[in-house]
This record gives C-alpha cells, structure tokens and sequence, in this order.
C-alpha cells in the first residue's frame, strides 16, 4: 500500500447553496480513489476578500489523508470545482467553490501552476482557525510557526499584500526592549531602508527627563513632525520594504504618558492631520520583556538623560502598547518575547527576515 500523506483542503462559497455546495464538494473528495476525508472544521462566515461588494462566503478546512501525488491531488481539485460550477474569471469573482490546497504533508512546492503551502493561508484568519480546529500545533513548513501562533497575529482579520503600497515593517516596544537593535539587523538581512528614532536630534528631550515639563509639549511636537515626515506614504517607495525601529501610533502612548491636560488637548488637535500622512505598516513586529531587563539595557547604553527613567514610567509605557494591540486590526503584529529572541544569533534574525518576507507584497 502507497504511503498516505496528510494533506489539507481550504473549501469556500458565496454563490448559491453555500453550504451544501461545500458537503458535495465535501462528498466529491471523500469519494476519489485514493483519499479518505478524516475531519472537517466548523463553517465560518466571513466577508469577501479584495474589497469587492459581493455576498459572504461560508469557509471550512478539511483535512484528508490520500496515496496521490500532489500534482494528482491537485487536478482531482480543479476537477470537482469545474464539476461544480466554478467559473475562473477575474481575480476576487464570486464562486459557486473554491478549493485550495493548503498544505501537502510538510513539502514545499513552488511551480508555475502549484504552490504549496498556499501562498496566502498566513494572512487569513478563516483558513488558519479552521486548521487550528484540526490542529493547532501543525506547524508551517516555511514560516516554521504553529497555525495557532500565525493566526493569533491576525487578531480575527484577514489581509490581502498590495505591492502598490509602502511595506513598512514598524517595530514596536517600550524603551529599552532592544528595537533598534532588532530593526538594524533585520535591515541588514533584507538588505532593506532603516528609519530610526531622532532621540539624540532632540533638543528638548534632556530638559525633559530633569524635570522641566513646560517642554514636555515641544519635545512630543518635535518627534510628531520628524516622524511624520520620514513615514510619509508619499515618500516611502511602493513595493518595497522599510523597516523603522517605532511605531508611528506609539505617539499617543507617550503623549499620554508626559503631557497634562491642556497640552494633551492641543497635540491631540496637531496630531491627526500628520497621522493622516503616515504610511501604515503591513507588518508589525511588537517586542516585550521585563521591565528589569529594559531598565537594565537603559543603564548599559548610558544615554544621559535617559538614567533617570523609573520602572513606574515603563510600567505606563507597557500597558499602553498592550492596549494599542489588544485590538489591532491594521495588519498582522508579530510578538516577540526577548527571552526567545537573541538578536546576535543569524539564525534567530534569519528565520524572522524570512517570514516578513511573507508578510511583505514586494515588486
């Protein structure tokens, strides 16, 4: 007897009888030689990829174990969406069934007319909780993560690439954290533009942290304007990727955290027409660690001013990134424990480069 390969099916419609177009087309596989359908996922409503104004499709995963090849296994596919009524016209049409291979046992296919792992399943949260459903440590074989792990970087949404876009990948962390460590060496891996943080251009930043809070407000303005200006999507290439040490929305947690009210009051007026530029990042990369140990980073890299910030501060600092995320819906967030990351290991920044390059739309 052949040997049987695990495989993984992604089912979808929004034409018809959704759901018993999905139990034929369930029926249909189960039937072919060579293939038994071992478990289904739940059927999860979701709305239409692309932008484009058409009914709700009704998504499952099933998982199958089978003696075909993948190339036959493939064609048995196409053959039960064409037996099906799946007409292929422009990209994002409406469809009476979708099967995609998803994954093929832990092979790596990258053909003309097959590509396995489907070359998208990282970005939809539909596909990656139904194979949570099946199989929540089953392990992706170039992202090298869990489908439990990717999907919770989706926060529930799911995401198209568009390479007409900047691809900003924003780093994001409390002081200390090490994210302009990780942004230079992950620049360096993708061979990409690195933005950093002006904080030694910052005039007002060490009268500041001694105390002088009248120029709290300048400090805050001067970081809203440089920032803005190097985020511009205007400015940063479409199609390309640029990796900043910040997260531009970072600027209302530290607002928050260093103006009073009436100051408050009047960067929050300022500050919206320059978040109307920025260029929103396709990928963020949000880094977390004790306080002690960012304390302790703070002390080794001796920046003056920066000697006096207290664990309270940093404390503040942490709950507002927690709630910036807890809710994210903007792209995909990476987190990142420094305890399991160690930014001088190649192979550490070699396996993250690699899966923002699955994150990234790139011309």
């Amino acid at each position: 007897m052949a040997e049987l390969t695990t495989a993984y099916i992604g089912l979808g419609s929004n034409l018809g009888d959704r759901g018993g177009t999905i139990s034929v087309a369930l029926k249909m596989l189960a039937e072919a030689e060579e293939l038994e359908v071992t478990r289904i996922s739940d059927l999860i409503e979701t709305i239409p990829l692309g932008g484009t104004n058409q009914l709700k499709y009704l998504n499952a995963v099933a998982e199958i174990k089978t003696a075909l090849s993948v190339e036959d296994l493939h064609k048995k596919v196409v053959d039960i969406e064409a037996a099906l009524g799946r007409v292929r016209r422009i990209k994002w049409s409406p469809r009476t069934i979708d099967l995609d291979l998803l994954l093929f046992g832990g092979e790596v296919i990258n053909r003309p007319n097959l590509i396995v792992p489907h070359y998208q399943m990282h970005l939809r949260s539909f596909v990656l909780e139904g194979l949570s459903q099946l199989n929540a440590e089953l392990q992706h074989p170039v992202m090298k993560e869990s489908v439990s792990e990717l999907a919770s970087r989706l926060n529930g949404s799911n995401f198209v690439p568009n390479p007409d876009l900047p691809q900003l990948i924003s780093i994001a962390g409390v002081i200390g954290v090490g994210k302009t460590t990780l942004a230079q060496k992950l620049s360096q891996a993708l061979r990409c533009q690195l933005l950093l943080e002006p904080y030694d251009e910052n005039p007002f930043m060490p009268d500041v942290y001694a105390g002088k809070k009248e120029l709290a407000l300048d400090s805050q303005l001067y970081f809203l304007t440089h920032r803005a200006g190097q985020l511009n999507r205007n400015i940063l290439e479409p199609g390309r990727i640029t990796i900043s040490d910040y997260i531009f929305d970072k600027e209302l947690i530290y607002a928050r955290q260093t103006l009073n009210t009436q100051q408050l009051a009047l960067y929050e007026k300022i500050y919206q027409p320059f978040a109307a530029e920025v260029a929103s990042p396709v990928l963020v990369v949000y880094l977390t660690d004790s306080v002690q140990e960012c304390l302790e980073r703070i002390h080794k890299r001796n920046r003056p001013y920066e000697q006096a910030i207290k664990k309270r501060f940093l404390e503040s600092l942490r709950s507002g990134y927690e709630q910036l995320f807890v809710d994210w819906k903007a792209c995909p967030v990476i987190r990142k424990q420094m305890s399991n990351l160690d930014c001088m290991k190649d192979a550490d920044i070699e396996l993250l480069a690699n899966q923002i390059r699955s994150y990234a739309a790139v011309k």
